[in-house]
């Protein structure tokens, strides 16, 4: 489908296992019609199926807003900070299951973008980012332009897939299709393009490509034999998902391998809603010190892991344990941990390739229901946060019981954020959100914006910190202003909570840095005409997000709790 050539500014990942798959332009058209930069990527955004865009207006792309005018197919939900048009379009994504799209200046407006990026990348999620440019005539030369960041390409290099920088107008469409085809094959993951004002702004002949459905990663025939005859074998299975499960859509097959081979499944806070937390194989969530999953691993003889890098905390594989692994990315599969057959493949394909293999070699299980085993280890897990947290996850029991099981919950960096981890229990047609490993203070809320767009009449609640939260507060405006109805519960312990609990447990009476003034959270919510209610104990914020959630406005809680110890800090 493509030639030879590529821009020269083009970024892909160098590892091999990631290849530059050519861009091009293809042989001029006689009949090829002329236009704008600008409406050639709005064209081409618009043949890729995308339907909403997150932006905040500057100078380098007025001209890709004026385009934006005229497009019936296309929403712009303008925001109020250049990091939240890039976290909304990761919540768009995560909800929607397709890439999200973003629209921001250069310099400043990219780099505020940057920590939503990185978000991105961490957890897996399709996210574009166009960047804008400074005038094409001025790149590398350091003449102090407007919003110039010299080499911006390779700021972005370690939290993007791939990026490139389009030189005239006749090469937007190419790179459209080539970053919607890096976001919707492999292992999905953010990236960026530039576009200077005067490429913008240009005329020339242009051919706009339609959107391809790309096919996924299929597994090799002889691993798939060797898994299948390890599991059929297997006398103690277990089985571990990952986010790659919940992004393939691989419930379903989770589900079939649990119940034919009788394995328990672990997942990380990443494929939370791969599979129902009420299926009678499933234990819950390994996360920082809490979990039974070391426990499980280490009494099973044959473990599948699927979609994950597969760190469970304090666990080595053993002698005589033999460990199957399916992964898109076949640099997870080149780490070592142990792994004794790494299948590249789709985590999808992989399950239901290895499930086709064991019920041709006569593995049924028609037996009986299974589940004894995970029941048990379900019974420790929850032995364990009764002793260790019966606070902090009676905080989380009432916001599941507030809402219905197809409610999206975005976790934040806070303490009933972190034990929702392990204590939240998503059911079949609900999603939970976190940052992954990214970790990164203020984007829940942000985030939980753009899920919202992709949700429709389904609840969203964001769970936010008092410190959190305050990195956007001016996002109750966007809320208001596009009448995106979600709910945000603000956890208020006028500290940074877990910096706080860990100064005070390590360092004894010296706090410094960590406690803060917070506002009067109704005057602030008023302030953007939000409904608010404060609440102060678990029941109050059940009945207070019940309420919330069948609205048709957006809404503030705001939660008056103590510090308490996060599930990575406990004694």
């Amino acid at each position: 489908m493509y030639g030879s050539s590529q821009p020269a500014a083009g970024h892909t990942d160098s590892r091999p296992t990631m290849p530059l798959a050519n861009i091009t332009i293809r042989q001029k058209d006689r009949n090829m019609p002329e236009m704008t930069g600008a409406e050639a990527l709005r064209r081409s955004l618009e043949a890729e199926g995308v339907d909403t865009v997150f932006a905040l207006p500057g100078v380098q792309i007025m001209a890709a807003f004026d385009a934006l005018h005229d497009s019936q197919a296309i929403r712009l939900v303008s925001t109020r900070h250049e990091q939240t048009t890039a976290y909304m379009a990761d919540g768009y994504a995560r909800v929607a299951r397709k890439p999200g799209v973003a629209l921001v200046v250069p310099g400043p407006g990219a780099l505020n973008a940057s920590a939503a990026v990185g978000t991105a990348y961490a957890v897996s999620s399709p996210v574009l980012l166009i960047s804008g440019q400074i005038p094409s005539g001025s790149l590398g030369k350091g003449e102090g332009q407007l919003h110039e960041v010299e080499e911006q390409l390779d700021v972005f290099k370690p939290i993007v897939k791939w990026n490139t920088r389009v030189s005239s107008v006749s090469e937007i469409p190419s790179a459209i299709h080539e970053a919607f085809k890096q976001m919707t094959t492999g292992r999905p993951r953010p990236v960026e393009l530039e576009i200077p004002p005067d490429i913008l702004a240009a005329t020339g002949e242009v051919e706009i490509l339609e959107a391809e459905l790309y096919s996924v990663k299929q597994p090799a025939d002889d691993l798939v034999a060797r898994a299948a005859e390890a599991l059929a074998g297997a006398d103690n299975p277990a089985i571990v998902i990952g986010g790659g499960t919940l992004r393939a859509e691989a419930g379903p097959e989770i589900a079939e391998m649990a119940e034919l081979l009788d394995a328990p499944v672990v997942g990380t806070q990443q494929a939370k809603g791969a599979i129902s937390a009420s299926h009678r194989q499933y234990v819950g969530v390994h996360y920082a010190q809490v979990g039974v999953s070391k426990e499980l691993l280490d009494d099973s003889d044959v473990i599948l892991v699927a979609g994950t890098r597969f760190l469970v905390p304090g666990f080595k594989a053993a002698n005589g344990q033999t460990i199957i692994k399916i992964d898109v990315d076949q640099r997870e599969l080149d780490k070592d941990h142990g792994t004794s057959i790494a299948i590249e493949a789709d985590a999808k394909a992989g399950l239901a390739a290895i499930i086709d293999a064991l019920r041709k070699g006569g593995v049924d299980n028609a037996t009986g229901p299974g589940g004894e085993r995970a029941a048990t280890y379900r019974n420790k897990m929850q032995a364990f946060l009764n002793e260790k947290a019966p606070n902090q996850t009676t905080w989380v029991k009432a916001v599941r019981e507030a809402t219905d099981d197809n409610a999206v919950l975005i976790a934040g960096m806070t303490n009933i954020g972190y034990w929702s981890h392990v204590a939240y229990e998503v059911q079949d047609g609900g999603e939970f959100i976190t940052s992954g490993y990214f970790g990164n203070l203020g984007f829940s809320f942000p985030t939980a914006l753009g899920a919202k767009v992709a949700a429709g009449d389904r609840p969203v609640v964001a769970l936010c910190g008092d410190g959190g939260f305050m990195y956007s507060p001016q996002e109750l405006a966007t809320a208001k202003q596009h009448g995106i109805n979600l709910v945000v519960v603000v956890f208020d312990n006028g500290a940074f909570g877990a910096s706080r609990w860990d100064q005070e447990h390590r360092y004894g009476d010296r706090e410094i840095g960590t406690e803060f003034f917070n506002p009067d959270w109704d005057t602030l919510a008023a302030a953007f005409s939000i409904r608010s209610v404060g609440v102060d104990s678990p029941d109050g914020l059940k009945e207070a997000l019940q309420e919330a959630v069948s609205l048709e406005e957006p809404s503030l809680i705001h939660v008056t709790l103590p510090i308490m110890a996060p599930p990575f800090q406990l004694a």
